[in-house]
């Protein structure tokens, strides 16, 4: 009785008082046994024993001591001088120990081996030390380790697998380093701890966070999980996520309410309170109920997300049906963890659904509101399938019309297009020469009055006696169209009809 009261002092009342109990357990201990008791005899000459608490703190100790007690079930090596924890730094093989305290060291490293001689260990305290880095399987071995202290340190790089193989770890503390992101394999689904429900990174360099992630953690983690005090960036994401944790009590966003601030995207030198970014500044939305959609017909599973574990839970419908643990019928069935599955989806299933869940320590009521559309899972598919078939049909076709328009060759085209204009061009010229020289057409001189008239003087070599045209001369008529195209040569009578000075219509 003696010896759990004084463990228990120790280690709730402080380093000083618990001192102060060790010294007089152990006074006793050697009057009762003598001086030449085995426990006396096996504890190192710098520390203090008290049946299997074996205390070395504050001895400006510079290496551990060799000669443990292989009793030992908690070491406390706090306040010394310790910089480096190496793999053998027992030599005994402490399978009892349980609770290792190497805070206020000016530790620096630790090898990934340190803990292979600890097997059992389930409390290290590694606190306010000067550790920079934790490497690949850190702390790989301490299958039974539930809590661990890194906080106030000089962490800025975390490997991926650090904390990998710790099944047991419940609480994480990480909070006072130079954390520049949280690390990714805490919170992903396929990675994180399964027994963790605290984590703390409270207080190092964190900018960004990823929501998405953290909005699928279960209940119990959020509300074991400290963000404040870090250089956000403010974002109305982060703001809806903080503000439901608020509104579901979660421990880590009441407690440190004031302790939330951000910096604004255009201007980090100025921070603000997070909970002051709806009426100040980006007018951010309000927080909503948990809203999940579904289909006619379909099947769907709703979850009574708590803050606790292994709470006792009871569903209550839109119909104010009461779904207890083991209810099983046709449409509703409830499984032992608490979640709620609903199958053959109706209209009439739309509302809420509320989880009244109570523990000794917390009594919790959860809403799900649930919408159910009118229409079914493969209508919904088939839509979507015709929109993306007709969005490929008019890209396909407007491609087609572009290889159309400027990948066609157009070598034969062009040579038509010429050739037929050149044409058209000449019937033009012997048309309008023609008409010009027929006056008893009235129709004809009707429409050369609405067209444009040029005059059309003969080459001084093709010129005869009084003006005349020499009948073998060739006329070349230049169109500012066709430059390069000359004219074919007149016949001698239709050129001879008119004179020099006829009008010719173009």
């Amino acid at each position: 009785m003696w010896l759990s009261y004084l463990l228990e002092s120790y280690l709730t009342t402080g380093y000083q008082r618990g001192r102060s109990y060790l010294s007089i357990l152990l006074l006793l201990t050697l009057c009762n046994n003598g001086p030449g008791s085995v426990s006396a005899l096996n504890c190192p000459s710098a520390c203090i024993c008290a049946s299997n608490i074996v205390s070395c703190s504050k001895r400006e100790l510079v290496n551990i001591p060799n000669s443990l007690p292989k009793y030992t079930a908690v070491l406390d090596l706090s306040y010394n001088s310790l910089s480096r924890l190496r793999a053998q730094w027992t030599k005994v093989h402490l399978f009892r120990l349980h609770t290792l305290l190497l805070s206020h060291n000016g530790l620096h490293f630790t090898s990934e081996e340190a803990f292979t001689e600890v097997p059992h260990l389930r409390y290290l305290d590694l606190s306010s030390n000067k550790l920079e880095i934790l490497q690949e399987l850190h702390f790989h071995g301490l299958k039974e380790l539930e809590v661990l202290l890194l906080y106030n340190n000089q962490i800025a790089e975390i490997d991926g697998s650090a904390f990998e193989g710790l099944e047991k770890l419940q609480k994480l503390y990480l909070s006072q380093n130079l954390i520049p992101r949280i690390p990714q394999a805490l919170v992903k689904e396929k990675t994180r701890l399964p027994e963790l429900e605290l984590l703390d990174v409270s207080s190092n360099k964190i900018k960004s966070l990823p929501v998405q992630e953290l909005n699928s953690l279960p209940a119990y983690l959020k509300n074991g999980l400290y963000l404040h005090n870090n250089p956000l960036v403010c974002e109305c994401s982060l703001y809806l996520m903080i503000t439901q944790w608020h509104a579901r009590q979660f421990n880590s966003a009441v407690d440190f309410r004031n302790e939330f601030k951000c910096v604004l995207p255009l201007n980090h030198k100025v921070s603000i309170k997070l909970f002051k970014l709806q009426d100040d500044y980006m007018n951010c939305s309000t927080i909503a109920d948990s809203e999940v959609e579904a289909f006619l017909e379909g099947t769907l599973t709703i979850h009574c997300d708590t803050r606790l574990r292994n709470m006792t839970k009871v569903w209550v419908t839109p119909s104010n049906e009461t779904i207890q643990a083991g209810h099983n019928n046709q449409s509703l069935t409830m499984y032992p963890d608490g979640s709620l599955r609903i199958s053959e989806l109706r209209l009439e299933d739309s509302g809420t659904y509320t989880c009244y869940a109570s523990s000794s320590q917390l009594n919790e009521t959860i809403h799900v509101q649930l919408k159910v559309h009118n229409s079914t899972a493969s209508v919904a598919h088939e839509s979507l399938n015709t929109a993306y078939t007709t969005l490929v049909g008019c890209v396909a076709s407007v491609v087609l019309v572009l290889i159309y328009l400027y990948l066609t060759p157009c070598r034969c085209w062009c040579r038509n297009e010429a050739e037929k204009q050149r044409s058209q061009q000449e019937e033009s010229i012997h048309s309008s020469m023609l008409s010009a020289a027929s006056s008893h057409d009235i129709s004809v001189d009707k429409a050369a009055m609405d067209r444009r008239v040029a005059f059309i003087e003969p080459a001084k070599e093709a010129q005869g006696q009084n003006g005349k045209l020499k009948p073998n001369a060739v006329e070349e008529f230049e169109d500012k169209r066709l430059l390069t195209v000359p004219r074919k040569k007149s016949d001698c009578g239709s050129v001879g009809s008119t004179s020099s000075d006829s009008p010719i219509v173009v």
